[in-house]
């Protein structure tokens, strides 16, 4: 990466930044004292300023939840432990590297693995004595944490389009580019988890970053049109395929997505990335540069609740930041070329790419892989990495791709899925096949509410009324996030629910199809009663009165539930998001509103 162009941020005065920048800039390049708290048997917690900087070494200090009440009336400490996020650009894995992650997992990961939106895997209940091993189990196969988490360029998701295995590759291999030229150098990962040396030397070990790296969090995304499958509008920095005539020409750019917003802070919202022009394919990595240096030299430093890009824009203006890219790249974007989104879901099931290899999708709820009862996942899939000769892939809806099957091995890679209990059948619902959440309890330390545990309970009682108003097999994105970060991208689902309290959440309505457009506010912090009673009334409205082929966000807008938002300071300003509901005497009356 090119020198910083040091800014007034970096330079100002320690003691006027936030105590996070001051954190970042006296760690020592993020060393801290993580490996004085690695020996520290007395706990099995790490000092409170390492389990920040251990974000950026991929790994998040938790606790079980369930476990915390009880633990506390016996006077012992929380059942600590720590979730470990693999690097992986695209989502791509050998079957090497499966039977590595399925190992650690078994090991050290309380026999579990979960596909996230970020398209990686995560490891959960891993113990502190336990992390050197898994680390060092990961680099064996040629994987990382480094900046799975933390204030740098987090890791980076690419399409994933099995009919498209060409055109998939091209981007692909250019997400894969950007990933690790984007990470931080992170000579301390290499010394506390492998145990090298420190080298003596002259040189910056951060030429990028410097030592107090991004003012929060970067998501950067590659998208395929005509599916928006990685939501490329809740990216920081978006890259927008264009292909004409069979061929990548370039990318549109869009900037200043992001899901996150902090509870009660009105100053705080959701937001879409907007595109701001094209670049061809190697003007790709010279434009992460310019963007994430923007970010990096003009975010704010000092209010961290404010520190994503989504803002640094909201405060700059959107002509200024892109001169500021285009100063930075040396030449002016190109105007952005045409394309068009028409879904944001994954296709189930096997399908064919143009060199005749078969990609079978699997539906993993939650993206959770562990052996139960009824579905032996982590064996099934284990079994199935030791004889496929292809790759897996993950996608940010949470679900897997056995990719690259010759067509004489798709009844084996059925009869070992199946054999091990694995659905190959489509779901009771379309909204079941696409619902996708966060982890929330019991590790999360942000979770208000219940979401992954959640989820099966809801749509065992949201799936009657769909079959009720004949909507089985109807489109309906439904997202849970267990607090108002968004992990699981509810902003732009048709339906998201955010969590409050226990059993309590926001209902959000509106969000586009392909993830074009916010959804709003429709009930606040209510319970699973006013939830079902709405949603049998708004979906019963739709199934009833809906035009042909509209869907079912752009019908909560029209029919007036909600009023539509793109993002701004009047996404939390409750006159304005709020859409006061009609009656039922009402809406049966009155033609809907065009």
């Amino acid at each position: 990466m090119s020198p910083p162009d040091r800014s007034r941020d970096i330079t100002q005065p320690l003691d006027r930044l936030s105590d996070d920048e001051r954190l970042k800039a006296g760690s020592d390049h993020l060393r801290g004292t993580i490996s004085q708290s690695l020996i520290d048997r007395i706990t099995g917690a790490v000092a409170e300023s390492d389990t920040k900087l251990m974000k950026f070494h991929g790994m998040y200090q938790q606790d079980d939840r369930d476990l915390r009440e009880e633990r506390r009336r016996q006077k012992l400490e929380p059942a600590y432990q720590f979730m470990i996020r693999v690097r992986m650009p695209g989502g791509v894995c050998t079957p090497a590297q499966w039977l590595k992650l399925d190992e650690l997992a078994r090991a050290h990961g309380n026999g579990s693995l979960r596909i996230t939106t970020r398209q990686t895997l995560q490891f959960h209940w891993v113990l502190k004595e336990a992390l050197r091993d898994t680390l060092q189990g990961l680099h064996e196969v040629l994987l990382d944490s480094i900046s799975a988490c933390g204030d740098d360029a987090r890791g980076v998701v690419c399409s994933v389009d099995p009919a498209m295995s060409a055109l998939h590759a091209q981007v692909y291999a250019l997400a894969r580019q950007a990933s690790d030229h984007a990470i931080p150098r992170m000579r301390a990962y290499h010394e506390i988890w492998y145990g090298e040396q420190r080298i003596a030397g002259g040189e910056s070990e951060e030429p990028f970053y410097g030592t107090t790296y991004l003012p929060r969090k970067f998501k950067i995304g590659f998208v395929i049109p005509p599916c928006n499958d990685i939501d490329v509008y809740a990216q920081d920095l978006g890259f927008i395929a264009i292909v004409e005539s069979g061929r990548l020409t370039g990318f549109n750019v869009a900037i200043g997505g992001g899901m996150g917003q902090t509870d009660r802070v009105k100053e705080t919202w959701p937001g879409l990335a907007q595109v701001i022009g094209f670049v061809a394919p190697e003007q790709v990595i010279a434009t992460c540069d310019a963007v994430m240096g923007t970010q990096r030299d003009h975010g704010d430093r000092k209010n961290r609740a404010r520190a994503r890009f989504k803002y640094t824009i909201d405060d700059h203006g959107l002509d200024w930041i892109k001169g500021e890219i285009e100063r930075r790249l040396g030449f002016a974007l190109e105007p952005a070329r045409a394309f068009e989104f028409t879904s944001n879901i994954d296709p189930l099931g096997w399908q064919q790419d143009e060199t005749g290899r078969w990609h079978l999708t699997v539906r993993v709820p939650s993206g959770r892989l562990v052996n139960r009862s009824d579905i032996h996942w982590l064996d099934a899939l284990r079994a199935l990495a030791r004889v496929h000769g292809g790759t897996f892939r993950l996608t940010t809806n949470q679900n897997l791709v056995v990719s690259q099957v010759p067509a004489a091995r798709r009844t084996d890679v059925e009869r070992i899925l199946r054999d091990h209990g694995v659905p190959l059948n489509e779901p009771a619902s379309a909204m079941r096949r696409d619902a996708i959440t966060c982890v929330a309890f019991p590790t999360c330390a942000l979770a208000m509410a219940e979401s992954e545990r959640y989820l099966p309970t809801l749509l065992d009682r949201i799936e009657p009324m769909l079959s009720r108003h004949g909507l089985s097999r109807d489109a309906i994105t439904l997202r849970i996030s267990g607090c108002p970060n968004g992990c699981a991208r509810p902003y732009i689902a048709e339906i998201a629910l955010t969590g409050r309290a226990p059993g309590r959440y926001n209902l959000y309505l509106g969000g586009g199809f392909h993830g074009q457009r916010l959804n709003r506010l429709y009930l606040e912090n209510v319970n699973e009663a006013a939830i079902l009673t709405a949603l049998d009334e708004v979906l019963g409205h739709y199934a009833r009165e809906r035009s042909p082929g509209e869907r079912f966000g752009d019908f909560a807008i029209r029919a007036g539930y909600v009023t539509a938002v793109r993002d701004g300071p009047d996404f939390n300003t409750p006159n304005q998001r709020i859409a006061p509901p009609r009656s039922q005497e009402q809406r049966h009356a009155e033609p809907a509103a065009g």
